[in-house]
């Protein structure tokens, strides 16, 4: 039976009104007056993941963890402080930890397979959240919403946006020896060739946006034709790769297929190398950078080929290959003419070439 002075109890109280500042002030206090333990620190990294201060949260529950090392509530209640803080790869980690440490552990289960959702990895997720622990519990009902949420996710026409951040985040530390070693990756390279064919431009006369410009890889090899270079990217490691750089005036983690909702600067050439291979339907996407492009502005970009016939389709990497006929008619809803589309490979797969299209898009100026 709880003490009624049980700070624990009363904090969980707290909660339930929706207090959890107090909460997590009511347990620190116990802890510095020497009362409690594991528990108590779970209970204070949870309040105070509640009161919105994760980085408080993920010092107290990786406190706890050194004490308890095999409890599998500990590595839940750190996952779930990694996950307050943005850092998901490292939270999958400890759900999967805490899975091992008790398989039986519902909510453990749970979390992971939300995770590997928010993650994009619809496969993972199902799989997961399919299992008996959770069919047989009381969280089935929720479960099978998040799997109604995944099969969706399936059929998508484009890679769900938590799937590539989570993609490039894990990337970003050795992204450029990967690309430029592993991949033969020369996007960036293919796209100036065509940018000298159907640009006239002086050097440093460009505004220009980089659409997930990863790690600046694109930006390195515009930056002399740039008065202005900006870049956008889904991936935060990416941006902070893309910033230690130096060559950027602006950069923001974000969705390019959101562009034109922004009351942002208008270019004269936005860049997206190996950017819409995550996008099977590209006209939200084409419509954004029309949107931000002045009139006459150009839009650059690689895709990878669809072998036969029209339309698009995703492949085995989950990346989206685009016909030449799609193209040409996504380009011209949008308001584009299509002033150059080029074969080409911008990378290579398992040193196999990848085949592929550097297209040059213009906005079409009406009136003249």
């Amino acid at each position: 039976m709880q003490k009624p002075d049980d700070p624990i109890e009363q904090a969980r109280a707290m909660m339930a009104q929706g207090d959890p500042k107090h909460a997590a002030e009511l347990l620190g206090a116990a802890l510095q007056a020497g009362r409690g333990g594991v528990l108590t620190r779970l209970a204070l990294g949870r309040a105070l993941i509640a009161a919105g201060d994760s980085e408080g949260a993920l010092s107290v529950l990786r406190d706890a963890q050194s004490f308890a090392p095999g409890i599998a509530d500990a590595a839940l209640a750190l996952g779930e402080a990694l996950l307050a803080a943005g850092h998901l790869p490292t939270a999958i980690g400890e759900y999967q930890r805490a899975v091992r440490l008790e398989p039986t552990l519902v909510s453990a289960h749970y979390a992971l397979g939300c995770a590997w959702l928010d993650a994009g990895e619809a496969e993972r997720a199902i799989e997961i959240l399919s299992a008996p622990v959770l069919s047989q519990s009381e969280l089935a009902e929720a479960a099978a919403g998040k799997i109604a949420e995944a099969e969706a996710m399936r059929t998508a026409a484009r890679a769900a946006p938590g799937f590539v951040r989570h993609l490039f985040d894990q990337f970003a530390p050795d992204y450029d020896r990967r690309m430029l070693d592993d991949l033969s990756y020369r996007a960036p390279l293919l796209l100036k060739d065509l940018a000298r064919m159907t640009i006239c431009a002086e050097p440093r006369s460009l505004a220009i946006l980089d659409l997930g410009c990863g790690t600046g890889l694109a930006g390195t090899i515009f930056a002399d034709l740039a008065h202005r270079l900006d870049g956008i990217d889904l991936s935060p490691r990416m941006i902070e790769k893309a910033r230690a750089r130096a060559i950027y005036n602006s950069l923001s983690v974000g969705d390019l297929e959101d562009l034109s909702a922004s009351d942002g600067p208008r270019y004269d050439l936005i860049l997206a190398a190996d950017t819409l291979v995550y996008l099977g339907d590209l006209s939200r996407a084409l419509a954004s950078a029309a949107a931000r492009l002045v009139p006459g502005g150009f839009f650059l970009f690689t895709v990878e080929k669809k072998p036969d016939g029209g339309g698009y389709e995703c492949g085995p990497k989950r990346r989206y290959r685009h016909s030449e006929a799609y193209l040409r008619e996504a380009a011209e809803s949008a308001g584009f003419d299509v002033m150059g589309l080029l074969a080409c490979s911008p990378r290579s797969e398992a040193n196999v070439p990848v085949e592929g299209f550097a297209v040059a898009l213009c906005v079409a100026v009406t009136g003249l």
